[in-house]
């Protein structure tokens, strides 16, 4: 079992930009294209426990901007134990980490974000 830590540096501006998007279409008020960059950059990030779990902090701030208590509630248990999850090597891959979806369930990468493994050298399995 291999266990990670933090992002590959190749894959750090991948994350970043997701965030940095977030961060502006959320600053914009464009609430639907903020989330779906905190789904990306979740993606991203899932086998590297900082990165896991500051995403579902983000999401877990955009359930109270939003106050959307499903999302709150949802939140709390994979801002807990997220980061474990990927410590041990335990993620399921491809979960775009919203209370909209099981948390234990994987799903299939976009093609898109495929490429930003691919390019960055790493597995995202």
């Amino acid at each position: 079992m291999k266990f990670y830590t933090s992002l590959p540096e190749t894959l750090k501006p991948y994350y970043n930009i997701e965030l940095a998007n977030y961060s502006f279409e959320y600053s914009n008020g464009n609430l639907k294209s903020a989330w779906s960059h905190l789904e990306r950059a979740h993606i991203i990030g899932q086998k590297y426990p900082y990165a896991h779990t500051y995403v579902h902090w983000k999401m877990l701030q955009f359930g109270f901007r939003i106050k959307n208590g499903k999302e709150i509630l949802g939140q709390i248990p994979r801002l807990i134990f997220g980061g474990v999850k990927s410590f041990v090597g335990k993620i399921p891959v491809g979960n775009p980490g919203g209370a909209n979806v099981p948390p234990l369930k994987p799903f299939p990468i976009e093609k898109e974000l495929q490429e930003i493994f691919f390019k960055a050298g790493v597995n995202y399995r």
